[in-house]
């Protein structure tokens, strides 16, 4: 089947995984990291994964809170060296908390986002700069339209520069790079050899080429690395992505790693809205938000995805933690031609519940046993 949607879409690779009761139950990769050279995509093959990275950036937050660095619902200006001040609402007190939800009230200013991908041999602009440049009047970037007519809590407008902001903040805390900090205090302790944030220390070996399918063709294009890093910069395997997300899906530990107290990832998968407390623009009947985790597809199943030129991931579970699934592709498809993503998802996702059986309405657990 999946082969099939693969030819069907111009659809180059395509790596999945199913976590069920703490295990990886299986895992596969279909086609070719490189078409050119034939490389075959395996669970080991390495490729960015656009906004899953949020969730490595929240837990390197949760990390800083724990170690007495960072509280989520400070005034963000607390850990700055520049005021953020929304123009429509001056008298308002951002939060990380805020950040971590989508409902700060800063918005990605698409004219100037789109200039934050950089390609092979462009050197970024130093994240600091950019942030000063676009919250700061009289910077580069500057706009009151690069934030919303709201105060801080009233509106939920997904925003990968204030996901950005997050990790400007978490770098300032803890005194080093997030993309060092993250080797050593997230990577490491799980065993994810494969895993790193910057383009430059990617193994030619393992790393995947990435296609934009359009109009019947399927097109290479140069790998790019990312001004706004924090939000999507993360690059992985399958294999790798495997072991964080049964650490989050659990305890905060994984394979005698562990990366958060179990308070700690409770709190990162914590619906943070409830019908007392929640954005006005937010439908609880179909979507909610944790800590740069979310509900995803009407509640059917949370976690987070991405989406990227050249790319499209998700790693989600359903709600009761028990089952989950991870699916990569190096090939980004637009229109109608997304349906070939979306039925290979859910195919993976039958087998899944095949491997675990439906869950029980009495313990929300599985019902095969295993």
């Amino acid at each position: 089947f999946i082969a099939a949607r693969m030819e069907e879409a111009g659809i180059v690779g395509v790596g999945a995984a199913i976590v069920v009761d703490g295990e990886v139950a299986w895992q596969h990769g279909y086609g070719y990291a490189d078409r050119a050279s034939r490389r075959p995509y395996t669970p080991g093959t390495v490729q960015n994964i656009a906004s899953i990275s949020k969730t490595f950036t929240g837990v390197a937050m949760l990390q800083a809170v724990e170690d007495g660095l960072l509280s989520l619902d400070a005034d963000i200006d607390t850990y700055l060296p520049f005021a953020v001040v929304n123009p429509h609402d001056p008298d308002g007190r951002i939060t990380l908390r805020d950040l971590a939800t989508h409902s700060s009230g800063l918005v990605d200013r698409m004219a100037v986002y789109r200039e934050t991908y950089h390609y092979r041999g462009e050197t970024p602009e130093p994240l600091a700069d950019f942030l000063r440049g676009y919250l700061v009047p009289g910077g580069a970037h500057y706009s009151p339209d690069n934030f919303l007519d709201a105060a801080p809590g009233e509106q939920v407008a997904y925003s990968n520069i204030g996901a950005a902001l997050v990790g400007l903040i978490v770098e300032r805390a803890v005194g080093e790079p997030l993309p060092d900090y993250a080797a050593k205090r997230i990577f490491a302790p799980l065993g994810m050899a494969s895993t790193v944030w910057r383009l430059a220390d990617v193994d030619p070996a393992t790393q995947a080429t990435l296609y934009i399918a359009q109009d019947g063709l399927t097109s290479p294009i140069e790998p790019y690395e990312g001004t706004t890093y924090p939000e999507g910069g993360v690059r992985t395997s399958v294999a790798d992505l495997s072991r964080f997300f049964l650490a989050l899906l659990g305890d905060g530990s994984h394979g005698g790693g562990r990366l958060l107290e179990p308070a700690s990832v409770r709190e990162l998968r914590r619906f943070q809205f409830d019908a007392e407390h929640k954005p006005e623009n937010l439908d609880l009947a179909e979507e909610n938000a944790g800590l740069f985790w979310a509900t995803k597809f009407n509640g059917r199943f949370v976690g987070h995805g991405g989406t990227d030129p050249g790319l499209k991931t998700e790693m989600i579970a359903r709600p009761g933690l028990d089952v989950g699934m991870i699916v990569f592709t190096n090939t980004s498809l637009s229109g109608e031609e997304m349906r070939h993503y979306v039925a290979i998802l859910l195919e993976v996702w039958k087998y899944a519940e095949t491997l675990a059986g439906p869950p029980d309405p009495a313990t929300g657990g599985n019902t095969a046993g295993r």
